[in-house]
Formats: structure tokens, C-alpha cells, sequence
């Protein structure tokens, strides 16, 4: 940008100069920078294919989070529901009681009505006991499925955590053109990559 005949340069117009400065000496150097040039262009490239690696698994993680949330709710919901069950069962329990010992102490005529009820209760009781223990292993299921999702959760989330640190290495080898920097970002990535794999085996 010009202002009374001086020229502003701003961030950007400094990185263009240093990568056309970076060009030309490259350039000038002969075939003697062409690896390096080739090198560079790896490594971005590298980088690129991680980072959209790393948002797919950075997704998936989240993704599994909220399902494990939603399923431990599910469970929460089942868990209350069987407790009001077995609440009620308990309440048949001791109407049957009442109505047991009603039929002891009534007179004949009497305890045919009472045996009635006591077995209607029974009835009714063992119902309530099927409904309730299955309202139980339904809440367990969603639990057992809540930490399985949890579990593979932390997996994506290992494998994000890797990338990103593989990104962070690619970062510093394109500045200091250290290759060990380069073998360990590719090292750091494939171990990511393989704790991707085994988010999506569920392992």
C-alpha cells in the first residue's frame, strides 16, 4: 500500500517476499535445493491429508460422546422406571399381606373372598416383578452401551491428540528442515492412524 510516495507492507506481502526471496535462492543454489524444495512440498502436503484426517476423527469423537450421554440418560430413565415398578410390587406384597391375614381370621364364609384377592395380588404381582426386571436389564444394556461409547470416545480422541502433535512436528520441521523432525511426525501420525483404526473395531 502507497501513502505519500512510501510503500506500507503488510504481514501478508512479507511472507510473499521471503517465499519469492526463498524461490530465487533456491534457484540460484542449483539443483542442490531441489530436494529440499520437493521436501517442503511433502510435508504440506502431509499436513494437509492429517489435519482432514484428524477433523473426521475429531467429528467422530464428538459424535460418540453425545451418543454415550443420550444413552446413560436412556438408562437413568429405565433405572426410575423400574424402581417405581418394584415400588408398586411392593405395595401388592403388602395388600396380599393385609389380604392373607384377613383370610386367617375370617369365618369360613368369609375366607373364599379373601383367597380371591390374595391371589389376584399374586397375580398381579408377578407381572409387576417380570415388567420391573425388565425395565433392570434394559437400564444395564444402556449402561454396558454408554461405556462402550465412552471407551470408544477416548479412542478418537487419543488418535485426534496424536495427529495434532504429528501436525505440530510438521510445523517445526518445515522451519528448522530437521529430518528426524520428519520421521517422527510420520511415526507420531501412524500411531494415530492405528488408534483410529481401533476406534472403528471398537477396540
Amino acid at each position: 500500500m502507497s501513502s505519500g510516495g512510501f510503500h506500507v507492507h503488510g504481514p501478508h506481502d512479507h511472507a510473499v517476499e521471503h517465499a519469492t526471496q526463498g524461490h530465487g535462492d533456491d534457484h540460484a543454489a542449483g539443483h542442490g535445493k531441489e530436494g529440499g524444495g520437493s521436501s517442503m512440498s511433502k510435508i504440506a502436503m502431509f499436513t494437509a491429508i492429517v489435519a482432514t484426517v484428524g477433523a473426521i476423527f475429531s467429528y467422530m469423537g464428538g459424535a460418540t460422546q453425545a451418543n454415550a450421554g443420550l444413552l446413560k440418560n436412556d438408562a437413568a430413565i429405565k433405572k426410575t422406571e423400574a424402581s417405581n415398578q418394584w415400588n408398586y410390587f411392593q405395595s401388592k406384597s403388602t395388600k396380599q399381606s393385609l389380604a392373607e391375614l384377613a383370610r386367617d381370621l375370617a369365618s369360613d364364609d368369609r375366607k373364599a373372598g379373601y383367597q380371591t384377592k390374595v391371589e389376584r395380588y399374586e397375580s398381579e404381582k408377578n407381572e409387576i416383578k417380570v415388567a420391573a426386571e425388565k425395565l433392570e436389564a434394559d437400564s444395564h444394556q444402556f449402561d454396558r452401551q454408554s461405556e462402550e461409547q465412552m471407551h470408544q470416545h477416548h479412542r478418537w480422541a487419543q488418535a485426534t491428540t496424536a495427529l495434532q502433535v504429528a501436525i505440530a512436528l510438521a510445523a517445526i520441521a518445515l522451519l528448522t528442515r530437521k529430518k528426524w523432525l520428519e520421521y517422527g511426525m510420520y511415526g507420531v501420525a501412524g500411531i494415530g492412524l492405528v488408534v483410529g483404526v481401533l476406534a472403528t473395531l471398537h477396540i
